[in-house]
């Protein structure tokens, strides 16, 4: 397992800022982690709180499955993005055959219209609306929300989703950009149904018709050539009032045709995707704009416990945290940063055996480890001063419990190699083949080499 350090950890600042926050809502649900390891790793790191915080936060999504569930969403995400597109590639394909119909038939104007930009001019007054109603979002939003945690089928994702609401919502961000992701499912949609209208429009005749029973032909003049008159200064055809009033009926006419053909199509253009494209892009800039103000809000409950812990003018050592419902399988590992010389270290050893051994020239001893206070202090000096190699020596009459492979994994990866020193029995006694066999099978889980015989001469000079 590597070091969580947001200095040289691969993750984007907002993927960061996103691990720190799961976190945060992991603890504040099912109570604190065991992270005696990860803050004495923040505070080797330095920095602000904030900056501890976050190496603290990333190395227990690294070690919890986290940091891999953060990539499950991602890949859940993207598919439901790709999802989103294709239905509304799909969705405006059927809205240009549902406007024009199969040529059988003439085109009723507003009927077409309303077929194209009815529901786009609905759900855009909606988000629009929502500025004042609190909402930040839409339907497709959280239809996108919902497939990507779906999609992402990772038990260590439950948190993630939240995570990032709630860090977004802070700087408002939450807003821009699902709203770019919705204006530009929209902007997929709208020229699709341009480009098949289009397409339409030059392999098949259509005749245009308006009809209305209430309404005279001035009022339909009138609209005709209100709504054109944006769209006729982007260059579409605008049907002059005669063509208009004489569309009451089919006009068998290829400049009528051409006309309608032309309003047809600026219409759908101004008012449908050019202002999905133009907010779109807007959304998109207050995304990037706010996602480099995004950081952390170290005023929340969860974050201000931290400070004890993780300032070193308060730290506290030998305090007990509550107990987490479920205890990680416990790890080693290597070191990968620079680290020198050699250090032999015991682990609870029985008083009457003669400890330590004659060391060779250069190996160092770091004493018998028997309290919490001498275990925190031996791998507070182990993170600024990494041993090349370390071997630790273990009584294999004790039973290899959790704690003591727990240990035995954060020495490991405070060290570029280890080996395990199992200590042959006393004079007299023997040891137990079972307990033994444990031992055998809990460092194998671990992946660290037994050390051959007494490791002396691996200490001073690296081989065997």
């Amino acid at each position: 397992m590597s070091d969580a350090n947001p200095h040289t950890s691969p993750l984007s600042r907002l993927d960061q800022l996103w691990l720190t926050e799961a976190i945060r809502l992991r603890e504040e649900h099912a109570g604190p982690l065991d992270d005696a390891e990860a803050n004495r790793r923040a505070n080797a790191a330095g920095g602000d709180l904030a900056q501890r915080i976050q190496a603290r936060a990333l190395w227990l999504a690294e070690r919890d499955g986290q940091t891999q569930a953060l990539q499950h969403w991602r890949q859940g995400a993207q598919l439901a993005g790709l999802l989103l597109m294709v239905l509304a590639l799909v969705s405006g394909v059927g809205l240009a055959l549902a406007a024009l119909g199969d040529g059988q038939r003439p085109v009723n104007l507003f009927w077409a219209l309303g077929s194209l930009l009815g529901l786009h001019l609905l759900t855009l007054l909606g988000w629009l609306l929502s500025f004042g109603l609190g909402s930040n979002a839409s339907v497709l939003g959280r239809f996108w929300l919902w497939a990507s945690g779906k999609l992402a089928r990772d038990a260590q994702a439950a948190h993630l989703a939240p995570a990032l609401l709630l860090l977004l919502q802070r700087q408002g961000l939450t807003r821009w950009g699902l709203g770019a992701l919705v204006h530009g499912a929209w902007l997929l949609s709208l020229g699709s149904a341009l480009l098949v209208l289009l397409l339409l429009l030059a392999t098949r005749r259509y005749g245009f018709v308006w009809e209305t029973t209430i309404l005279g032909g001035d009022t339909f003049v009138f609209l005709a050539q209100a709504l054109g008159a944006l769209p006729s200064l982007f260059g579409f055809n605008l049907p002059d009032a005669e063509t208009i009033r004489a569309s009451s009926n089919v006009l068998d006419q290829e400049a009528a045709r051409q006309a309608w053909s032309g309003w047809l199509l600026g219409v759908t253009f101004t008012y449908g995707l050019l202002p999905r494209l133009l907010l779109g892009l807007f959304c998109l800039w207050r995304w990037l704009r706010g996602r480099a103000r995004l950081d952390l809000d170290l005023g929340l409950p969860g974050y201000g416990l931290l400070r004890e812990r993780l300032q070193p003018a308060s730290e506290r050592l030998g305090v007990s945290d509550a107990a987490p419902a479920e205890l990680p399988e416990p790890q080693a590992g290597s070191l990968d940063g620079a680290s020198q010389g050699a250090l032999l270290v015991a682990i609870e050893l029985d008083d009457r055996r003669p400890w330590p051994p004659a060391l060779p020239k250069g190996v160092g001893d770091a004493g018998v480890l028997d309290s919490r206070e001498q275990r925190q202090r031996l791998l507070d000096q182990l993170s600024r001063f990494p041993p090349e190699r370390l071997a630790v020596a273990c009584d294999p009459r004790r039973s290899p419990d959790r704690g003591t492979l727990a240990l035995i994994g954060e020495l490991a990866r405070s060290a570029s190699a280890t080996r395990v020193w199992l200590l042959p029995a006393p004079s007299g006694e023997a040891l137990d083949s079972q307990r033994l066999e444990d031992w055998h099978q809990a460092l194998q889980r671990l992946d660290l080499p037994l050390a051959q015989g007494a490791p002396l001469t691996w200490l001073e000079t690296g081989h065997d």
